[in-house]
């Protein structure tokens, strides 16, 4: 079943609360859809960076989905973004962001700038401290 953008939005809402992200930056995204990327756990806005408030804006349009939030790290692999999301199918919102002990589990869509041909959807371990998150695996 498809799904408006408010209902996106409110379902994201619902996932910053959950993984316990900075207040102001819950309010950010709640007035003016601004999102926040996080290095290390320190957020700033997506919009700081124009390239990847571009990529941010390409993901959600070609599908159709909406990003709540980003993690930027660097693995053997490559320079990656997790771009955290609310897919367009409420069915799929049940398993969006998981949580076992203190370790997230969340879906996202990892664009590796390193080797775009290794970008995927997939599943990321997070975690949550001081408002911040951080991908872990």
């Amino acid at each position: 079943m498809y799904t408006t953008l408010e209902e996106r939005k409110e379902k994201a809402l619902e996932l910053m609360e959950r993984l316990d992200i900075y207040k102001p930056y819950i309010e950010g995204f709640k007035r003016n859809n601004d999102t926040c990327y996080y290095e290390n756990f320190g957020g700033y806005w997506t919009w700081q960076n124009k390239e990847l408030l571009e990529k941010q804006r390409e993901i959600e349009e070609t599908y159709n989905c909406t990003v709540y939030a980003i993690t930027h790290e660097y693995a053997e692999f490559g320079e990656c973004y997790s771009f955290l999301i609310v897919t367009d199918y409420k069915e799929e919102w049940i398993d969006l962001v998981l949580r076992a002990n203190n370790t997230f589990y969340s879906f996202a869509y990892v664009w590796n700038k390193t080797y775009e041909e290794d970008s995927e959807f997939g599943t990321i371990a997070i975690k949550s401290y001081g408002g911040g998150i951080r991908r872990i695996s």
